[in-house]
């Protein structure tokens, strides 16, 4: 097998280098590392798709790992792009070989779940975004990670996700050739700009949600409390999304002078990092806005509450109420009926029944006892 050139000591890193200044590869061979080159993972399903690139413009789609390697060592003051999706440990540790790419970065962009960073290692830059999606259908927001290496000569982006759409960030730059002439570090940009850009949609349907909830919080619907936690959290996941990216591309601008970065690019990551900051306040207003809808609603909840227990609190009284008055006519009406059912029984002994006055001293009696009750409860407002 040739000796393969030595290509990373002769051309550093293209962030410090700057786009205008691109060295011949050296031309002096070395042994390579191991004694052979990586050898490609058995499938290649992951690879998305591989391209090879020169003064901005494609001059190579390989159809594999190994193939990509081969022509890269080939092409001097060429750049590779290659990307990948949900890639196997052997892919991985294929290129981690060919790119010398550090193995805590490697290891990171194996799993997903990890929080949004920039890291450098030596002459290669390892960044970790958090895309979103707003999904109109069930009225949520889907997050995906997404994994780039920026070395001097190579683009490496490992998704786990649908988002966001690189082939439209790839077609973008070869649109404009010029700006893939700036090297790897316009890929970066134009991925962070894609990334950044598609946070939009997902800021214009939170808005329309929030709106929406507003509307349901007075009108009384039940199931908003539900749905205002559940984009609350969501909100949490797009500050986690957002926020470290201010830091990232603050970074960023502050290394432009040491890696001589170039000017239009600096003034394409500024825009970025302006909208990233725009997007990061929105956020924030939307979790206070929730919050406030979240109390608001509360305060509501607790309103009808009361107006329902103050409800039945008068139901109650005026059953009450009735329930009095039923009562108080009933111990009346039972007085007489007590006194006719006494002298109702008709026994042999008893002295009232052959007395001549017995008649109109129980009506009397009757009438007597009715009055005194009926004057009774008056008093006492039952009647």
């Amino acid at each position: 097998m040739p000796q393969r050139p030595i290509r990373r000591a002769a051309r550093p890193s293209a962030w410090r280098r700057g786009p205008s200044a691109v060295p011949p590869r050296d031309p002096r061979p070395e042994p390579e590392r191991g004694g052979a080159a990586p050898a490609e993972p058995a499938g290649i399903a992951s690879v998305v798709e591989a391209a090879l690139y020169r003064d901005g413009v494609r001059v190579s789609s390989p159809g594999s790992l190994a193939e990509t390697y081969r022509e890269l060592r080939e092409q001097p003051a060429g750049m590779a792009w290659i990307g990948l999706a949900r890639p196997t440990e052997g892919e991985l540790q294929s290129l981690a070989a060919e790119f010398d790419l550090h193995p805590l970065a490697v290891e990171d962009a194996k799993e997903a779940h990890q929080r949004p960073k920039l890291e450098r290692y030596g002459d290669t830059l390892f960044v970790v975004l958090r895309a979103a999606r707003y999904l109109d259908a069930p009225e949520e927001i889907d997050f995906a990670e997404l994994h780039v290496f920026v070395g001097p000569d190579f683009v490496l982006t490992v998704r786990h996700g649908a988002a966001p759409d690189l082939s439209a960030v790839r077609r973008r730059m070869e649109e404009t050739p010029e700006l893939l002439r700036l090297g790897p570090e316009a890929v970066l940009y134009a991925i962070l700009d894609a990334v950044v850009d598609g946070y939009a949609p997902v800021v214009a349907g939170v808005q329309n949600d929030i709106d929406e909830i507003e509307t349901e919080v007075f009108r009384g619907d039940p199931e908003v409390s539900r749905r205002i936690y559940e984009l609350s959290r969501e909100m949490v996941e797009f500050q986690r999304a957002t926020r470290p990216l201010v830091g990232m591309l603050h970074g960023l601008m502050a290394g432009f002078s040491k890696y001589g970065t170039d000017e239009e690019l600096q003034r394409y990551l500024r825009d970025v990092a302006d909208h990233v900051t725009h997007t990061s306040e929105r956020v924030d207003g939307f979790r206070q806005a929730l919050t406030e809808i979240l109390t608001v609603n509360a305060t509501l909840v607790t309103q009808q509450q009361n107006a329902e227990m103050r409800a039945l609190a008068e139901a109650g009284f005026e059953q009450n109420e009735e329930i009095k008055r039923i009562s108080s006519w009933a111990a009346i009406l039972f007085a007489p009926t007590l006194v006719g059912t006494i002298y109702g029984m008709n026994f042999r002994d008893m002295p009232e029944l052959d007395w001549p006055l017995g008649y109109p001293f129980a009506i009397g009696l009757m009438g007597v006892i009715c009055v005194s009750l009926y004057l009774i409860f008056k008093r006492r407002d039952w009647l």
